[in-house]
């Protein structure tokens, strides 16, 4: 989380950067974390298991529905003028990963975004309207789901990240207390990586006045807290985040980038106007860390990336990003390091460039399977060659016995 002072500095310079004119609004993309849920899984010894939640593990409670009814009433007083004041088809489009708590909040939030009106009412006494919000099977989805884990390369990037001073030093600074935490919840495996669940476990339980086990003191939530923002720093960062980013969150920035581009550029026949993307923690987490922008911290239910692009009258274009991790405050603007809070678009294009991958299918082979692939291909094409070279020389000869 930035400083209480470096963020009463942003936001002055955001402030006194408005009074300058600096075009008008065209389009918006968010994404967002889903919003408060029951737990994923318990841990063996943990006396609450699946059946003690209404709708089972990972499901959206009330709590969540609300936040995210709230969350979709911010963004209706926030684009007013903006957006139509009813549902228009053709201004927004709304993507969520596979899994019933993402699609419900994104459903929640549509619920606070579009209350229907006019002709859009059809039961007087039900103030929502049905807008589709559309998803892949969780199998194919490769741009809101991170750590992806089918990248031999990310794979062992992670394998070193393991050898990293701060990830040693780490690990055996907490080596007693996760074999504490082992003997506890009757895990087999606990580590640095993995320890995160059992918090989860916990705060979720806690969020829904369930009772701790008298083995979990504050002392034990604050080791267990920082291990599970360690964890998320392991899946981005430590040992070579910008590689990483490339092949993780690099996916979903470089898609955001190139829809950005697109939409700057006039075209009459395109009306869309915001982009709504429903996933998880670890999906702004990695969006954050491929902009250079995370803030340590896991981001909460709820919590939403925000990225605006605007136009003067000279058709120049500019990005804001802000980021709103607490509903009790206005987001706070979000600077892309190496540039002004109203980021020039060719300048956000160039900064964001290193952390997205041309070609990640080949950046995530292994150095061998690379050189492999090339000499398949050398041979192919070789073989081609020969072919051609043959028939040539076939046709010549047929030619000239002929003659």
């Amino acid at each position: 989380m930035v400083s209480a002072s470096s963020l009463f500095l942003i936001t002055l310079s955001f402030l006194c950067g408005e009074a300058v004119a600096q075009g008008k609004l065209v389009y918006v993309t968010v994404l967002f974390r889903h919003g408060d849920r029951s737990p994923v899984k318990a841990y063996p010894t943990d006396p609450y298991q699946e059946s003690a939640w209404p709708q089972g593990f990972g499901q959206l409670s009330q709590e969540g529905m609300r936040q995210h009814f709230n969350l979709g009433q911010f963004f209706r007083n926030r684009y007013k003028g903006f957006l139509n004041e009813s549902y228009e088809r053709h201004e927004i489009s709304v993507r969520s990963t596979d899994y019933d708590r993402t699609l419900m909040s994104a459903e929640a939030n549509l619920a606070g975004l579009y209350p229907p009106t006019g002709q859009q009412v059809f039961k007087t006494d039900l103030q929502w309207q049905p807008i589709p919000v559309h998803t892949v099977p969780q199998s194919e989805e490769k741009l809101l789901s991170f750590p992806r884990h089918d990248c031999p390369r990310y794979e062992l990037l992670m394998t070193e990240t393991e050898q990293a001073e701060e990830f040693l030093n780490v690990t055996t600074s907490y080596q007693d207390f996760i074999e504490f935490v082992r003997d506890k919840t009757g895990l087999n495996k606990t580590d640095v990586e993995s320890v995160w669940s059992v918090h989860d476990t916990l705060f979720c339980e806690s969020r829904h006045n369930k009772s701790a086990p008298d083995w979990v003191t504050p002392e034990v939530m604050q080791k267990l807290r920082f291990l599970k923002d360690f964890g998320f720093k392991v899946f981005f960062g430590v040992h070579n985040p910008q590689e990483k980013s490339r092949l993780q969150g690099g996916i979903l920035l470089g898609e955001i980038v190139q829809n950005i581009s697109k939409m700057a550029v006039p075209d009459p026949k395109n009306k869309l106007k915001l982009m709504m993307l429903s996933a998880h923690d670890t999906t702004v987490a990695a969006l954050q860390w491929s902009l250079n922008v995370y803030n340590g911290k896991q981001p909460p239910y709820a919590s939403c990336h925000i990225f605006e692009l605007y136009k003067d009258e000279n058709g120049s274009a500019s990005v804001l990003m802000f980021y709103r991790n607490d509903s009790s405050v206005e987001p706070y603007p979000v600077q892309l390091p190496g540039c002004s809070l109203h980021c020039p678009l060719e300048d956000f294009v160039r900064i964001t460039k290193p952390s997205i991958s041309e070609d990640r299918d080949k950046e995530c082979q292994l150095p061998s399977e690379r050189r492999d692939t090339e000499v398949i291909i050398s041979l192919a094409l070789s073989g081609c060659l020969l072919l051609l070279l043959i028939a040539l020389l076939l046709a010549l000869f047929v030619g000239r016995k002929s003659q």
